[in-house]
């Protein structure tokens, strides 16, 4: 089974290398353990699910892409997962550049060496596939190390004023209408309108407020309790058929752990809402939960148009608009999507996403199974 970014569990179309790859994962993955708590000094003390970071996903896109024709090219093709392992070194830990890239050196011999010692015969062209992977890799997550120390400041205003407009006419037009009559029963149904556009709006509000206080340096205030993931899921699952008609198809898997529940319910209402919103009509959305080194795998699928590649970091920036609006719907973003990335920050984690047009696109939220330990780190200095 194979935990790549693209959520396609199914490793049997895969070649020989492909698949030996994945069978020596945990291996692989226990030789680079040792040799970065020994090699990098600013490693030594790290807990597991934070060393451990996004690689897992990373190492399994490696892996795919020693397939000729699967549609990855590389291990980075398509998907922020590098750029998120570089984000979160700086938010996390005390890393610095080369420590960095160190980690990554030693994640390339560690493969190659894991490879050879279970008699895998490497061609030219599968050395040069995991070499560019690497490189490209070090490249992404060194330039996102970077962007993070800088403490980006976003603007708020643009992206605030274009997400309320729609509960804020709602509301407008359901007060004009009770105005306007006298009958008690639609008042009354007018009147629960709009105050569900209000306490729509009092939601995004609240969020852009968690997610300006995030980029502002501070974190979002968590209430952290123990739950079932999976019981959080079908909520969101049955409220979003329920009450937008969607198709959520849900792969179910029960991973228990500390978390703000409140927080990760609104992003991954955020998630579900972004996939209905751009995915292709009548296709249904999928979610998935996975447990992999003690981190939490949730991930939202959608079909559909591709995020262009050169617009993928900067939809989860505060309103650094997309330059081309996708499927002709104008206005970018908005704030949903980086107040996913100011919880799963604030819970010791990540939000990425992987997108083409063969695989769909899928983002996920990779975060620490136990975020007691992690939700002090610092985010944005």
């Amino acid at each position: 089974m194979t935990h790549a970014s693209d959520q396609k569990p199914d490793a049997t179309n895969l070649s020989h290398a492909s698949r030996r790859m994945l069978a020596l994962r945990e291996q692989v993955f226990a030789d680079w353990e040792r040799a970065v708590r020994a090699g990098v000094d600013q490693a030594a003390e790290l807990r597991h699910p934070v060393l451990i970071d996004t690689l897992p996903v990373f190492y399994d896109n490696i892996a795919e892409s020693l397939t000729p024709g699967y549609g990855r090219q590389g291990g980075g093709d398509g998907t922020t997962v590098a750029a998120e392992h570089g984000g979160e070194r700086a938010r996390v830990t005390t890393y610095d550049h080369v420590a960095l890239i160190d980690e990554y050196q030693i994640f390339r011999r560690c493969i190659l060496e894991a490879l050879h010692r279970d008699g895998v015969s490497l061609s030219h062209a599968e050395v040069l596939v995991i070499d560019g992977s690497i490189d490209a890799a070090i490249k992404e997550a060194v330039n996102a190390f970077t962007l993070v120390h800088r403490g980006l400041r976003e603007r708020f205003t643009a992206a605030l004023t274009h997400d309320l407009r729609g509960p804020l006419q709602a509301t407008s037009m359901a007060l004009e209408l009770i105005m306007m009559t006298d009958d008690p029963a639609r008042i009354r149904a007018m009147a629960a309108k709009a105050l569900a556009s209000v306490e729509r709006m009092g939601g995004m509000v609240g969020e852009l407020l968690d997610s300006m206080a995030f980029h502002g340096g501070q974190k979002v205030q968590l209430e952290l309790s123990q739950f079932d993931v999976c019981e959080l899921v079908r909520e969101v699952q049955l409220e979003a058929v329920g009450s937008q008609a969607m198709q959520i198809q849900v792969t179910p898997h029960s991973v228990r752990g500390w978390w703000d529940r409140k927080a990760l319910r609104r992003a991954l209402e955020n998630m579900v809402s972004n996939a209905g919103k751009y995915g292709a009509p009548g296709m249904p959305v999928a979610i998935r939960i996975d447990e992999v080194h003690e981190r939490l795998l949730l991930t939202v699928h959608n079909d559909g148009e591709p995020i262009p590649q050169d617009e993928q970091e900067s939809i989860f920036q505060m309103y650094r608009r997309a330059e081309a609006a996708r499927q002709g719907v104008k206005g970018g973003w908005g704030i949903g999507l980086p107040y996913v990335r100011a919880v799963a920050e604030s819970h010791g984690g990540s939000v990425g996403v992987d997108s083409s047009r063969e695989r769909g696109t899928t983002f996920v939220i990779d975060i620490p199974v136990d975020c007691r330990p992690f939700c002090d780190a610092p985010t944005l200095a």
